[in-house]
């Protein structure tokens, strides 16, 4: 009992290192995440103010759905399109993904959903099944448009009917805000 009282911060510390920094502290971390993903989109602005938009300087990126179909992204030139880099280890990805289902509910017909996973195909399918999803995931097959390249994860840029970027954040969001629905209804009209 000695042995523990005097070592108690120390045990509680590393259990609390194990527990974060394991797969099985992976829930509380994408908790967490959600949480602040929640209060941050709701103070601070993702869109980009129109006269920094950068247009994609070409539409020629192959992707290949769960099925193994090729597509271009030419393919859907003219349209909104909204594009998530995302992982299945990655606990922001993860965090924002209950959001980002909801959205792509209410909008798949009049929205492009690109969620593009860097992962390898049989984890994302297991995971999206095993969490019920139904938003459509794409693997690269050629390289991205320089502007949408990131290091980061999640990564999600949201595209006008022009090929202009208007939506570029790093980083967890609550994307199904009032605020996102509101600028995809404005990209839409």
């Amino acid at each position: 009992m000695n042995f523990i009282k005097k070592n108690l911060s120390n045990i509680l510390f590393f259990g609390f290192i194990v527990f974060l920094f394991t797969p099985y502290g992976l829930p509380v971390r994408a908790t967490l995440t959600r949480g602040v993903s929640y209060i941050t989109t709701r103070i601070f602005s993702m869109e980009i103010d129109e006269d920094e938009r950068k247009e994609l300087s070409s539409f020629d990126w192959k992707l290949v759905n769960q099925k193994g179909e090729l597509i271009n992204l030419d393919t859907f030139k003219g349209k909104v399109i909204f594009i998530n880099f995302w992982a299945t280890w990655c606990p922001p990805c993860i965090a924002e993904m209950p959001s980002l289902q909801d959205l792509y509910e209410d909008y798949e017909e009049d929205v492009v959903f690109l969620f593009v996973a860097d992962d390898k195909k049989d984890k994302v399918e297991k995971f999206i099944e095993n969490k019920k999803y139904t938003i459509p995931v794409y693997f690269q097959a050629s390289e991205r448009p320089l502007e949408i390249q990131s290091n980061s994860l999640p990564t999600t840029y949201i595209l006008n009917t022009e090929g202009k970027i208007v939506v570029d954040k790093t980083g967890a969001a609550d994307w199904n805000s009032k605020r996102v629905r509101d600028l995809l209804d404005e990209l839409l009209q």
